[in-house]
């Protein structure tokens, strides 16, 4: 059966994998002989734990996460983690943050409930078009970790190098990027991601967390759930888990393997943002709004300049099969984002989409 699936731009939930969409598409009725579908089965039954297993197993292999670090699969999203790291790294209630776009910004919202605050470094002078120095930041002695947004998905900037934490434990939300390219996870303390972007269904953030920042002694009116220990001490299953998110994962984990890592994912990923960036480099109509130094591999904003113009552009764009390229509400615009999952192809017949609409409307 065929199926027209259009060309998804959406920077979240968005496109996944279409053999790990046929492959839950032929499991759906019945995994494995279970006469089940994942989403029916006990989280308790031996199916489903050889499930999670497997998933952790296969993102360690693809990180290559060390020993020391462990892989907890926790609902409420990447928003949840705004409120969770200071609640259980917060030691010394004091923490230091990049501000580099939106979802920076919400965490240090967030974080201020729950101690002291350092914005160390900001790019808002200039609409959060690039990254700042971070190579002498002024980080308190006391500070508990320096927190960043490795991939600004509004923004589009992106982190082309680590700040300099002066032996501060790293903490990095790296949602919109997670699995697009080699990560030494030894360089943080703490990476999370919202897996709604480049990995599975929403509803369900992975956090790889050293072992030595699971702490026991939290305040004691932190509630249960918000604690890591409780997580890490129960394999991330102290409550029914996001099932069905585990499983689409694990299956997008596999299929990373299968195509040769994440090393693979990155050459494919860097030649994919090249078709889209150079157009914009060489067209009249259409600008990037990123300094070319930060600019994200997986998404990418634009504008005309004109929002009328912007919003003739998107509905051209849904009219003709390319969808979610509608800039984020915040910022306006236009935005396409280029996960994983997006083929080479979709990127290629938006910019032959979008160099017909320059002709005709130039």
């Amino acid at each position: 059966m065929q199926y027209n699936r259009t060309y998804n731009f959406s920077a979240g939930p968005a496109t996944m994998p279409e053999p790990v969409l046929e492959e839950i598409r032929d499991e759906m009725m019945n995994y494995r002989g279970s006469g089940m579908c994942v989403m029916e089965m006990s989280h308790r039954s031996p199916v489903y734990q050889q499930i999670i297993d497997e998933a952790e197993q296969d993102l360690r292999d693809l990180m290559h996460i060390p020993d020391n670090y462990r892989v907890l699969f926790i609902q409420g999203g990447a928003t949840l983690q705004f409120a969770m790291i200071p609640m259980n790294l917060m030691k010394n209630g004091v923490a230091c943050y990049v501000e580099t776009g939106a979802w920076s910004k919400k965490a240090i919202s967030e974080a201020k409930k729950y101690g002291e605050v350092h914005v160390v470094a900001s790019s808002k002078d200039r609409n959060f078009c690039y990254i700042p120095d971070c190579s002498d930041l002024d980080i308190p002695e006391n500070a508990d970790y320096v927190y960043i947004c490795e991939n600004e998905t509004i923004h589009g900037v992106t982190w082309p190098k680590l700040p300099n934490t002066k032996g501060h434990v790293l903490v990095s939300d790296q949602s919109s990027m997670f699995l697009s390219r080699p990560c030494n996870v030894s360089d943080y303390g703490l990476i999370y991601a919202g897996v709604q972007k480049n990995v599975g269904p929403a509803g369900m953030v992975v956090v790889i967390i050293r072992e030595d920042l699971i702490r026991e002694d939290l305040d004691p009116r932190t509630p249960v759930y918000m604690s890591y220990k409780t997580h890490a001490d129960n394999g991330s299953m102290y409550n029914t888990p996001n099932c069905w998110a585990i499983y689409c994962c694990g299956k997008v984990f596999k299929y990373l393997k299968s195509i040769g890592g994440l090393e693979e994912m990155e050459k494919g990923n860097i030649a994919k943002a090249k078709v889209m960036y150079d157009f914009l480099d060489s067209s009249k109509m259409f600008t990037g709004t990123v300094d070319k130094e930060f600019r994200s591999l997986m998404n990418i904003p634009f504008v005309t300049g004109n929002k009328e113009l912007d919003a003739k552009v998107v509905a051209a764009t849904k009219a003709a099969g390319y969808d979610n390229l509608k800039g984020h509400k915040s910022v306006g615009g236009l935005r396409a984002s280029v996960y994983n999952a997006m083929p080479k192809e979709g990127v290629e017949a938006l910019v032959e989409f979008l160099k017909k609409f320059e002709e005709e409307n130039g």
